[in-house]
């Protein structure tokens, strides 16, 4: 790992950052609901069912307004323009639920939280990666694209947060 994914991790891990970079970078209306105050770190690590190791950089979970919706946050430290980074992520995002799933960490109506993947990108040059799934899948027409996944982890530019 480089050392400046260390020093991330370190910044990452105080709830005062967090909170800093959900208010100064995310321009959505939730994350004015979000309680702030109940900003909690959670394991990054997960073990598919296939036994395969997968560690994740950084998750936290806020409660949303006042129904305590949980909202999880993965945050993704990259130096590189990552072309797959959409599908890295599809995969964080997929392991994250299946161990709420399992841990039996639903909300209270039975279904999984909302998560927002968030990728902090330092390089020098300008993202040029495919912002989401879609973009990474051949369309063959006839239909078949409405089958595949609709993820748009970087659906918004202001979810990709350059550092410099």
């Amino acid at each position: 790992m480089a050392d400046h994914d260390h020093s991330y991790k370190h910044l990452f891990s105080h709830p005062e950052l967090v909170r800093d970079l959900l208010l100064g970078f995310i321009k959505e209306k939730w994350v004015e609901k979000l309680d702030l105050n109940t900003l909690e770190k959670v394991n990054g690590n997960y073990i598919s069912d296939d036994l395969r190791e997968r560690e994740d950089d950084i998750i936290w979970r806020v409660r949303l307004g006042e129904s305590w919706i949980y909202v999880y946050l993965l945050i993704e430290f990259q130096s590189t323009d990552e072309r797959y980074m959409a599908l890295r992520l599809l995969t964080y995002v997929g392991l994250l639920y299946q161990d709420l799933q399992k841990s039996r960490q639903l909300l209270p109506n039975g279904k999984l939280p909302p998560v927002l993947p968030v990728v902090l990108y330092n390089g020098s040059k300008k993202w040029k990666a495919p912002l989401t799934i879609k973009k990474l899948i051949q369309n063959v027409g006839g239909g078949l694209v409405s089958v595949c996944p609709k993820t748009a982890f970087f659906g918004r530019s202001n979810s990709i947060l350059i550092l410099r």
